[in-house]
């Protein structure tokens, strides 16, 4: 469902995401992310929709085939797949691999990997690619769904506020 160039999608295993940890101080001054490369790596593989732009990416495109509803929990102003964020964990465990490299300047690299390989499930930073405008339209949709629908409780039973 993710168009592949011609080569790459022979190819046995590909490049689709490329993130970095921590992320890039934000602008308005506020406090820097203390986050690593594992604390993120553990929040695509095992976390939830609205901890990681990727897996909200995965579950929206693997929706049908897998089963998957985003939904809005706790206060309504998360988005996650509730119980399909197990189902979306064991999907990833039988076809995700990942691979890290420590750098000096991880946002130097990210942009300059972005900007030469075809990532499709890289969405800032990579307006380029030809799949960006379709996977900004799924996930839009699939947010709008879920907006529509009543907001269901927090499956962990822990606090839905922002940490």
């Amino acid at each position: 469902m993710v168009p592949l160039p011609e080569g790459l999608a022979e190819a046995p295993w590909k490049l689709l995401y490329v993130g970095i940890a921590p992320k890039p101080a934000p602008r308005n001054g506020a406090r820097a992310s203390t986050r690593t490369i594992r604390h993120r790596v553990k929040e695509h593989l095992r976390g939830n929709a609205e901890a990681s732009t990727l897996r909200l990416s995965l579950g929206c495109l693997l929706a049908d085939q897998l089963g998957l509803e985003l939904r809005r929990v706790g206060s309504g102003s998360r988005l996650t797949f509730v119980h399909g964020e197990q189902v979306l964990n064991k999907w990833l465990d039988a076809h995700a691999r990942v691979s890290y490299l420590a750098v000096e300047s991880p946002r130097e690299v990210e942009q300059a990997v972005i900007e030469r390989e075809y990532l499709p499930l890289n969405l800032s930073d990579n307006r380029h690619n030809p799949f960006f405008e379709e996977l900004t339209r799924i996930r839009k949709d699939a947010k709008a769904a879920a907006r529509a629908l009543p907001v269901l409780p927090n499956p962990s039973g822990r606090s839905t506020a922002k940490r």
